[in-house]
């Protein structure tokens, strides 16, 4: 058991030092990767923007309202059968899908 432990305590410090000889330590230049960032930020802003506007939002609007839907549904269900009205998840869910609704014309404001 000891010989097992030692064994692999010289091959985790042979894969150290391999390591720490084959690493390779850069410098950028002091601006260069600020302005390479910000760069691709301000190509790439409209595509995202568009994207998200068009596809994500409406997506996440599809979703939550069809759960809202169904979790109405459920609740008169529920009303129904044993007289009690919870209406906590369709107000979370709602307040949810206005804020989604919401989102894209005060999102960018506050990337951008």
């Amino acid at each position: 058991m000891k010989q097992s432990s030692i064994r692999i305590l010289c091959v985790v410090a042979a894969i150290l030092l391999l390591a720490g000889l084959f690493c390779v330590t850069t410098f950028a230049a002091p601006d260069s990767v600020a302005n390479a960032i910000e760069g691709t930020w301000t190509a790439a802003k409209e595509q995202i923007k568009s994207i998200v506007d068009k596809v994500v939002f409406p997506a996440l609007d599809l979703i939550l309202a069809v759960l809202l839907f169904v979790k109405i549904g459920s609740v008169y269900m529920d009303y129904r059968k044993h007289g009690q009205l919870e209406l906590t998840a369709p107000i979370v869910i709602f307040v949810g899908l206005l804020f989604c609704l919401l989102a894209p014309q005060f999102l960018w404001k506050i990337i951008a």
